[in-house]
Protein backbone atom coordinates (compact mmCIF):
# COMPACT_ATOMS: atom_id res chain seq x y z
CA UNK A 1 0.00 0.00 0.00
CA UNK A 2 1.16 3.53 -0.71
CA UNK A 3 2.14 5.76 2.31
CA UNK A 4 1.81 9.14 3.30
CA UNK A 5 2.51 11.45 6.29
CA UNK A 6 -0.32 11.59 8.71
CA UNK A 7 -0.27 12.96 12.38
CA UNK A 8 -3.50 12.41 14.98
CA UNK A 9 -3.40 15.20 17.38
CA UNK A 10 -1.64 18.53 17.13
CA UNK A 11 2.29 18.60 18.92
CA UNK A 12 5.81 18.86 18.21
CA UNK A 13 7.68 17.02 15.79
CA UNK A 14 7.10 13.32 17.18
CA UNK A 15 3.12 13.39 16.17
CA UNK A 16 4.33 12.96 12.83
CA UNK A 17 4.08 8.97 11.24
CA UNK A 18 4.26 8.17 7.68
CA UNK A 19 1.50 5.14 7.39
CA UNK A 20 -0.09 2.88 4.82
CA UNK A 21 -3.09 4.42 3.06
CA UNK A 22 -5.74 3.30 0.66
CA UNK A 23 -4.37 4.59 -2.84
CA UNK A 24 -6.16 7.65 -3.73
CA UNK A 25 -8.74 7.60 -6.62
CA UNK A 26 -9.71 10.60 -9.05
CA UNK A 27 -12.40 12.08 -9.46
CA UNK A 28 -14.29 14.02 -12.17
CA UNK A 29 -11.73 16.98 -13.05
CA UNK A 30 -8.72 15.18 -11.10
CA UNK A 31 -5.82 13.74 -11.90
CA UNK A 32 -3.92 11.29 -9.70
CA UNK A 33 -0.04 12.40 -9.33
CA UNK A 34 2.50 9.65 -8.29
CA UNK A 35 4.58 12.20 -6.40
CA UNK A 36 8.41 12.07 -6.44
CA UNK A 37 9.37 15.40 -4.64
CA UNK A 38 7.01 17.20 -2.05
CA UNK A 39 8.35 20.76 -0.42
CA UNK A 40 7.82 21.62 3.24
CA UNK A 41 7.20 24.49 5.02
CA UNK A 42 7.09 26.98 7.88
CA UNK A 43 3.30 26.77 7.53
CA UNK A 44 2.74 23.11 7.74
CA UNK A 45 4.66 22.99 11.06
CA UNK A 46 2.43 25.56 12.54
CA UNK A 47 -0.55 24.02 11.70
CA UNK A 48 0.61 20.60 12.90
CA UNK A 49 1.58 22.46 16.32
CA UNK A 50 -1.36 24.13 16.41
CA UNK A 51 -1.33 27.76 16.51
CA UNK A 52 -3.11 28.49 13.61
CA UNK A 53 -6.10 26.23 14.98
CA UNK A 54 -8.44 28.96 14.68
CA UNK A 55 -7.00 30.36 11.35
CA UNK A 56 -6.42 27.08 9.54
CA UNK A 57 -7.91 24.38 11.61
CA UNK A 58 -6.74 20.36 10.98
CA UNK A 59 -9.27 17.66 10.91
CA UNK A 60 -7.51 14.39 12.47
CA UNK A 61 -6.01 12.24 11.30
CA UNK A 62 -4.53 14.61 9.31
CA UNK A 63 -1.79 14.96 6.18
CA UNK A 64 0.52 17.53 5.12
CA UNK A 65 2.17 19.61 2.18
CA UNK A 66 0.66 21.74 -0.48
CA UNK A 67 3.45 21.42 -2.88
CA UNK A 68 4.40 18.42 -5.19
CA UNK A 69 6.02 17.01 -8.54
CA UNK A 70 5.96 13.30 -9.44
CA UNK A 71 3.90 11.89 -12.79
CA UNK A 72 0.24 11.44 -13.69
CA UNK A 73 -0.42 8.18 -12.65
CA UNK A 74 -4.18 8.14 -13.58
CA UNK A 75 -6.86 11.18 -14.53
CA UNK A 76 -10.06 11.27 -13.80
CA UNK A 77 -13.64 11.80 -16.30
CA UNK A 78 -13.44 14.99 -18.13
CA UNK A 79 -9.78 15.65 -17.86
CA UNK A 80 -7.93 16.96 -21.13
CA UNK A 81 -4.55 18.20 -21.62
CA UNK A 82 -2.84 15.38 -19.17
CA UNK A 83 -2.29 11.79 -19.93
CA UNK A 84 -0.39 8.98 -17.86
CA UNK A 85 3.07 9.23 -17.71
CA UNK A 86 3.17 13.17 -18.09
CA UNK A 87 5.49 15.16 -15.72
CA UNK A 88 3.93 17.53 -13.58
CA UNK A 89 4.40 19.91 -10.90
CA UNK A 90 1.15 21.88 -8.74
CA UNK A 91 -0.23 21.85 -5.36
CA UNK A 92 -2.96 20.43 -3.28
CA UNK A 93 -5.67 22.15 -1.21
CA UNK A 94 -6.15 19.36 0.97
CA UNK A 95 -2.76 19.40 3.11
CA UNK A 96 -2.24 15.57 1.15
CA UNK A 97 1.52 16.46 -0.62
CA UNK A 98 3.58 14.60 1.36
CA UNK A 99 2.46 11.42 0.14
CA UNK A 100 3.23 8.55 -2.71
CA UNK A 101 -0.01 9.25 -4.41
CA UNK A 102 -2.26 12.24 -4.27
CA UNK A 103 -5.42 13.63 -6.45
CA UNK A 104 -5.59 16.84 -7.35
CA UNK A 105 -7.65 18.95 -9.91
CA UNK A 106 -6.08 19.31 -12.54
CA UNK A 107 -6.22 23.33 -12.93
CA UNK A 108 -3.79 22.67 -9.95
CA UNK A 109 -1.24 21.34 -12.22
CA UNK A 110 1.26 22.52 -14.77
CA UNK A 111 3.47 20.50 -17.68
CA UNK A 112 7.16 20.56 -16.25
CA UNK A 113 9.51 22.04 -17.96
CA UNK A 114 12.44 19.22 -18.65
CA UNK A 115 14.93 22.04 -17.50
CA UNK A 116 13.25 22.57 -14.12
CA UNK A 117 14.29 19.29 -11.92
CA UNK A 118 12.18 17.62 -9.88
CA UNK A 119 12.84 18.49 -6.45
CA UNK A 120 13.04 22.42 -7.56
CA UNK A 121 9.38 22.09 -8.99
CA UNK A 122 8.11 19.99 -6.28
CA UNK A 123 9.27 22.59 -4.02
CA UNK A 124 7.83 26.05 -5.53
CA UNK A 125 4.37 26.05 -4.91
CA UNK A 126 3.98 27.88 -1.75
CA UNK A 127 7.60 29.63 -1.62
CA UNK A 128 7.43 31.18 -5.37
CA UNK A 129 3.14 31.76 -4.84
CA UNK A 130 4.62 33.63 -1.91
CA UNK A 131 7.34 35.69 -3.31
CA UNK A 132 5.37 36.37 -6.34
CA UNK A 133 2.53 38.28 -4.94
CA UNK A 134 4.65 39.87 -1.99
CA UNK A 135 6.84 41.38 -4.67
CA UNK A 136 3.85 42.09 -6.84
CA UNK A 137 2.48 43.62 -3.73
CA UNK A 138 4.75 46.99 -3.55
CA UNK A 139 4.51 47.65 -6.67
CA UNK A 140 8.21 47.80 -7.47
CA UNK A 141 9.57 49.88 -10.49
CA UNK A 142 13.18 50.58 -12.02
CA UNK A 143 15.06 52.36 -9.76
CA UNK A 144 12.79 51.30 -6.63
CA UNK A 145 14.94 50.51 -3.62
CA UNK A 146 13.41 47.54 -1.15
CA UNK A 147 14.46 45.89 1.76
CA UNK A 148 13.26 42.03 1.90
CA UNK A 149 13.77 40.08 5.42
CA UNK A 150 14.85 36.54 5.91
CA UNK A 151 16.61 37.30 2.83
CA UNK A 152 17.86 33.78 2.24
CA UNK A 153 14.94 31.51 3.19
CA UNK A 154 13.03 29.50 1.28
CA UNK A 155 10.73 32.66 0.47
CA UNK A 156 13.13 35.33 0.85
CA UNK A 157 15.70 33.70 -1.38
CA UNK A 158 13.21 33.79 -4.40
CA UNK A 159 11.81 37.35 -3.45
CA UNK A 160 14.93 39.19 -3.68
CA UNK A 161 15.50 37.52 -7.39
CA UNK A 162 11.91 38.78 -8.19
CA UNK A 163 12.73 41.80 -7.16
CA UNK A 164 15.49 42.52 -8.93
CA UNK A 165 13.70 40.77 -12.09
CA UNK A 166 11.70 44.12 -11.71
CA UNK A 167 14.48 46.44 -11.80
CA UNK A 168 14.43 47.31 -8.14
CA UNK A 169 17.81 47.89 -6.26
CA UNK A 170 17.47 44.70 -3.46
CA UNK A 171 18.57 45.10 0.53
CA UNK A 172 18.81 41.46 1.47
CA UNK A 173 18.13 41.01 5.67
CA UNK A 174 20.71 37.58 6.21
CA UNK A 175 23.23 36.39 8.57
CA UNK A 176 27.37 36.70 7.37
CA UNK A 177 27.22 33.00 6.11
CA UNK A 178 24.91 34.02 3.19
CA UNK A 179 25.94 36.96 2.30
CA UNK A 180 27.80 35.63 -0.30
CA UNK A 181 24.79 34.21 -2.25
CA UNK A 182 23.06 36.95 -1.88
CA UNK A 183 25.67 38.79 -3.56
CA UNK A 184 25.93 36.21 -6.34
CA UNK A 185 22.34 37.41 -7.13
CA UNK A 186 23.06 41.27 -7.01
CA UNK A 187 21.67 42.08 -3.95
CA UNK A 188 23.26 44.07 -0.97
CA UNK A 189 23.44 42.21 1.81
CA UNK A 190 22.67 43.58 5.24
CA UNK A 191 23.46 41.42 8.65
CA UNK A 192 20.17 41.74 10.70
CA UNK A 193 20.43 42.32 14.31
CA UNK A 194 20.97 45.11 16.45
CA UNK A 195 21.79 48.21 14.53
CA UNK A 196 20.08 46.98 11.47
CA UNK A 197 18.03 49.83 10.52
CA UNK A 198 20.62 51.68 10.84
CA UNK A 199 23.24 49.28 8.21
CA UNK A 200 19.82 49.54 5.92
CA UNK A 201 19.75 53.80 5.58
CA UNK A 202 23.85 53.29 5.18
CA UNK A 203 23.31 50.33 2.08
CA UNK A 204 20.66 52.49 0.69
CA UNK A 205 21.65 55.69 1.02
CA UNK A 206 18.95 56.84 3.15
CA UNK A 207 16.08 55.48 0.41
CA UNK A 208 13.98 53.03 1.21
CA UNK A 209 10.57 52.82 -1.09
CA UNK A 210 9.33 49.52 0.18
CA UNK A 211 9.81 47.13 2.44
CA UNK A 212 8.90 42.87 2.19
CA UNK A 213 8.39 41.10 5.24
CA UNK A 214 9.24 36.83 5.19
CA UNK A 215 10.79 36.75 8.62
CA UNK A 216 8.53 38.76 11.27
CA UNK A 217 10.21 39.46 14.40
CA UNK A 218 9.44 43.48 14.51
CA UNK A 219 10.19 43.95 10.46
CA UNK A 220 7.19 45.47 9.70
CA UNK A 221 7.50 48.27 12.48
CA UNK A 222 11.21 48.67 11.43
CA UNK A 223 9.93 49.60 7.76
CA UNK A 224 7.42 52.34 9.18
CA UNK A 225 10.39 53.63 11.24
CA UNK A 226 12.43 53.55 7.82
CA UNK A 227 9.81 55.76 6.50
CA UNK A 228 7.76 53.31 4.05
CA UNK A 229 4.80 53.89 2.97
CA UNK A 230 1.69 50.93 4.82
CA UNK A 231 0.56 50.50 1.17
CA UNK A 232 4.33 49.38 -0.05
CA UNK A 233 5.01 47.11 3.26
CA UNK A 234 4.09 43.38 3.02
CA UNK A 235 4.60 41.19 5.35
CA UNK A 236 3.71 37.05 4.80
CA UNK A 237 3.89 36.39 8.42
CA UNK A 238 3.42 39.17 11.20
CA UNK A 239 -0.63 39.61 10.84
CA UNK A 240 -0.65 41.19 13.91
CA UNK A 241 1.84 43.92 12.88
CA UNK A 242 -0.14 44.22 9.62
CA UNK A 243 -3.52 45.05 11.24
CA UNK A 244 -1.51 47.75 13.61
CA UNK A 245 0.17 49.92 10.69
CA UNK A 246 -2.47 48.71 7.89
CA UNK A 247 0.36 47.20 5.78
CA UNK A 248 -0.53 44.26 2.98
CA UNK A 249 -0.46 40.81 3.88
CA UNK A 250 -0.36 39.54 -0.14
CA UNK A 251 1.00 35.82 0.06
CA UNK A 252 0.77 32.36 -1.47
CA UNK A 253 -3.56 32.96 -1.10
CA UNK A 254 -2.68 36.11 -3.27
CA UNK A 255 -0.89 34.19 -6.42
CA UNK A 256 -2.02 30.48 -6.05
CA UNK A 257 -2.92 29.80 -9.65
CA UNK A 258 -1.26 26.91 -12.32
CA UNK A 259 -0.63 29.92 -14.79
CA UNK A 260 1.91 31.61 -12.24
CA UNK A 261 3.43 28.29 -11.50
CA UNK A 262 4.26 27.95 -15.29
CA UNK A 263 5.35 31.45 -15.02
CA UNK A 264 7.63 31.08 -12.31
CA UNK A 265 8.60 27.72 -13.92
CA UNK A 266 9.57 29.71 -17.13
CA UNK A 267 11.79 31.38 -15.13
CA UNK A 268 13.67 29.14 -13.47
CA UNK A 269 14.22 27.74 -16.77
CA UNK A 270 16.10 30.30 -18.27
CA UNK A 271 17.85 31.15 -15.61
CA UNK A 272 16.25 34.32 -14.16
CA UNK A 273 15.25 32.48 -11.06
CA UNK A 274 17.71 30.11 -8.47
CA UNK A 275 15.35 28.05 -6.06
CA UNK A 276 18.05 26.53 -3.66
CA UNK A 277 17.06 23.32 -2.33
CA UNK A 278 19.18 23.11 0.90
CA UNK A 279 18.51 19.43 1.43
CA UNK A 280 16.11 16.58 0.20
CA UNK A 281 14.95 13.76 2.58
CA UNK A 282 13.29 10.67 1.98
CA UNK A 283 9.66 10.54 2.83
CA UNK A 284 10.48 8.21 5.96
CA UNK A 285 12.82 10.33 7.59
CA UNK A 286 9.97 13.33 7.44
CA UNK A 287 10.64 14.10 11.34
CA UNK A 288 14.30 14.77 10.44
CA UNK A 289 13.46 17.41 7.29
CA UNK A 290 11.23 19.33 9.78
CA UNK A 291 13.23 19.02 12.43
CA UNK A 292 16.05 21.40 10.06
CA UNK A 293 13.11 23.47 9.55
CA UNK A 294 12.58 24.49 12.33
CA UNK A 295 15.84 25.63 13.55
CA UNK A 296 15.04 28.60 11.20
CA UNK A 297 18.37 28.66 9.83
CA UNK A 298 18.25 26.68 6.59
CA UNK A 299 19.13 28.26 3.20
CA UNK A 300 16.39 27.46 0.56
CA UNK A 301 14.30 25.18 0.53
CA UNK A 302 13.63 21.20 1.86
CA UNK A 303 12.14 18.53 -0.16
CA UNK A 304 10.56 15.10 0.63
CA UNK A 305 11.59 12.73 -2.19
CA UNK A 306 9.28 9.39 -1.89
CA UNK A 307 10.06 6.40 -4.50
CA UNK A 308 6.30 7.09 -6.40
CA UNK A 309 6.46 8.04 -10.04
Amino acid sequence: MPRAVRFKEYGGIEVLDVVEVEKPVPGAGEVLVAVRAAGINPGEAKIRSGVLHSRWPATFPSGQGSDLAGAVEAVGAGVSGFAVGDEVFGFTDDRASQAEFVAVPADHLVHRPTKVPVEVAGALFVAGTTAYAAVRAVALSPGDVVVVSGAAGGVGSLAVQLAKNAGATVIGLAGPANHDWLRRHGVIPVAYGAGVGDRIKEAAAGQVDAFIDTYGDGYVRLAIDLGVAPERIDTVIDFAAAEEFGVRTDGNGAAASAPVLAELAELVADGRLEVPIARTYPLADVQDAYRELERNHTHGKIVLLTSAG
